[in-house]
């Protein structure tokens, strides 16, 4: 078993996407669910990519419900631009977030999973790769980074 995954992300847009692994099996999409009244949108973790991994817990599907014109709700926010959240599993993780890369450590400063923009050359739009011990967690990981690419968009 390798100790990293590579996903790759296909479109820019953080609403609607798909991740797939470097054999092209479907591993994780972004979609729309509804927009009236307010936007509610859907990650899911694919069964192509999920079966290959016995790593993998957590939920299969995670939600967003936001408010009004797309707004944020409560957001607490501190002067870093590093964005905190605790797993189900108990385990505090944080985003290291810069333009073009985040970084996803733990509690320890491990790094867990690194997002990157791509190369104009390349076919898709960032490359997520994900260390083996995150699996545990990955829709997790993969909502926050959702989020986060939201944030970055909005300006949140």
């Amino acid at each position: 078993m390798s100790a990293q995954h590579v996903l790759l992300q296909f479109s820019a847009d953080p609403w609607n996407a798909r991740f797939e692994d470097l054999e092209g099996r479907l591993a994780f999409t972004v979609t729309m669910v509804d927009e009236n009244p307010n936007l509610i949108m859907k990650l899911t973790r694919e069964a192509p990519w999920a079966q290959q991994h016995s790593d993998i817990m957590g939920p299969s599907n995670s939600y967003f419900y936001f408010g009004p014109n797309r707004t944020p709700g409560y957001l607490k926010r501190e002067a870093s631009t590093s964005r905190y959240f605790v797993a189900q599993n108990g385990k505090e993780f944080k985003w290291k977030v810069a333009p073009q890369r985040y970084e996803c450590v733990d509690s320890k400063g491990t790094t867990m999973a690194v997002w990157e923009t791509s190369q104009l050359e390349d076919e898709f739009h960032a490359r997520l790769t994900i260390k083996n011990a995150a699996l545990a967690v990955v829709t997790e990981l993969m909502t926050t980074l959702t989020l986060n690419r939201i944030a970055q968009v909005l300006n949140w």
